[in-house]
């Protein structure tokens, strides 16, 4: 591609020795550029990529993407540019000729829910014989092939790549998770979302938003880039924030909750261990649910995922069997098939709003004790970590305290902030550093009736220790003590 079409409707700055020359590729690491390519330098939290023009430049690239001139290669073609992040996402798309508008792509935004909810549109649309592609925490879903993926939102050039994939592929529709980290970060620029979901806000990546406000700010983003319908939690407060906000947009707008303001909405809901159901309402018509995921959490994902499909003009006999087609997702309060008198359940919150709705779940059915293992992530926000040990206190009756990615701080250390409080509920609790001895001795001590649950590592299968990804699947974790434990 000439280097003109490629910076085709970016906003530059201005050039240096700039020349119309071929472009055959791009890259913001400088390890991975080829002969011909564009490198695009990216002032990171860690590493400024300004460092590494040089050897970009001796690798082959023909031209770098800068956001402040680099004297000692005068002699290359340096655009410069405002945000080399923004820009990256706006080239990307361009060298991918632009692959999103072929898509009808369908962004889901907020701290929880978001990785169910793409999992359940996929399943209605899939039913309405539809061919979907999925990006998200778990993997990237490109037909049979599925791909493990390091960020919920990959970065710009990896996502646009995606796209084209998809379309190659000849899918009809994206759902992606779109990550706060992604908006603010300009992952998701040139994307061009159909359908936008909201679906919850609670403290979250303050390391990285510092205050509650921008992290909402981050969120709205997605809602301005959209162009069919935005769907919010109408039952939320920051929902009910961003409903203000938006109202006044071109863009459709859907709320869905319990509220019986909402346009979506469920009544008649009934818990139990094995499900939950309800009667779902879009507009004037209903009908009854059954789904096999409990709690009031897939209450509230299944009515995104209906108002989403909704909005494509889907029918309701569709959603119920899309909906009820889905009997689990990985680590999404996952039963793990231990054949014992106590139950083990595995589950990804890792946040004061997780462990809440994960948490009173367990409390409706529980007829034992309940068990909770956790930690907190290592280098991320410390001020969540005795909030969380004060909501696990409050409706456990065991917090048996461990890592969880503590990276490079000591795990001992994060669990003294976890303990602050717990010790405010009076619940009895356990330090066991290593995890693998926590869910040890969960399983040990178990008694009949028990509900032990695994929080925070869900469908992750490896524990971070200082710079070391260790492998660590808790599925195999469980199944390997208690097989030792009958011998």
């Amino acid at each position: 591609m000439k280097l003109s079409q490629l910076l085709e409707n970016i906003s530059y700055v201005e050039f240096k020795n700039y020349k119309d020359v071929d472009i055959l590729g791009i890259a913001y690491d400088s390890r991975k550029i080829k002969q011909d390519f564009i490198f695009v330098a990216i002032e990171g939290f860690k590493v400024d990529g300004h460092r590494y023009v040089e050897d970009a430049i001796s690798k082959g690239a023909k031209a770098v993407m800068v956001e402040k001139y680099v004297d000692a290669v005068d002699n290359i073609i340096q655009i410069k540019v405002k945000d080399t992040r923004e820009a990256l996402a706006d080239i990307s798309a361009n060298f991918y000729n632009r692959p999103s508008e072929n898509l009808r792509l369908v962004g889901i935004t907020g701290t929880n829910g978001k990785t169910t909810t793409t999992y359940l549109i996929k399943s209605i649309l899939e039913v309405y014989n539809k061919k979907v592609g999925l990006i998200g925490t778990i993997g990237n879903i490109i037909g049979d092939k599925i791909e493990k993926t390091n960020n919920t939102t990959p970065e710009s050039l990896e996502l646009q790549m995606i796209f084209n994939d998809m379309v190659k592929d000849n899918m009809d529709t994206c759902i992606m998770e779109v990550s706060s980290h992604s908006l603010a970060l300009n992952r998701v620029s040139s994307s061009d979302f159909n359908i936008g979901i909201f679906t919850n806000l609670t403290p979250e990546h303050l390391d990285l938003h510092k205050t509650i406000e921008n992290y909402l700010s981050a969120k709205l983003k997605l809602f301005y880039m959209t162009s069919n319908y935005n769907i919010i939690n109408g039952d939320d407060p920051y929902g009910k924030n961003i409903i203000n906000e938006i109202k006044s947009l071109k863009t459709p707008l859907l709320t869905y909750g319990i509220n019986e303001c909402c346009d979506i909405r469920a009544k008649n809901i009934r818990h139990s261990l094995e499900s939950v159901k309800f009667t779902l309402l879009i507009k004037n018509d209903s009908i009854d649910i059954n789904m096999d995921i409990p709690g009031i959490f897939t209450v509230y994902n299944s009515l995104a995922a209906a108002a989403c499909a909704y909005a494509m003009g889907i029918d309701l006999q569709t959603i119920r069997n899309g909906l009820e087609n889905v009997h689990g997702v990985k680590g999404r309060f996952e039963v793990v098939p231990v054949d014992k008198d106590f139950t083990v359940i595995i589950d990804f919150a890792h946040t004061p709003d997780g462990f809440e709705k994960v948490l009173s779940t367990i409390n409706d059915f529980a007829k034992g004790r309940k068990v909770a293992i956790f930690g907190c992530g290592g280098d991320r926000d410390k001020t969540k970590r005795p909030v969380m040990g004060e909501i696990a206190g409050k409706y456990v009756d065991l917090c048996v305290l461990t890592s969880d990615n503590s990276r490079s701080e000591k795990t001992e250390d994060i669990i003294k902030d976890i303990v602050l409080g717990v010790e405010k509920t009076g619940c009895d609790y356990v330090n066991i550093p290593d995890r693998r001895e926590a869910i040890k001795y969960a399983l040990l001590n178990s008694k009949p009736n028990d509900v032990i649950i695994l929080l925070g590592k869900g469908h992750e299968t490896y524990q971070i220790i200082n710079d070391k990804v260790l492998p660590f699947d808790e599925r195999e974790i469980i199944m390997d003590i208690l097989e030792k434990s009958s011998k």
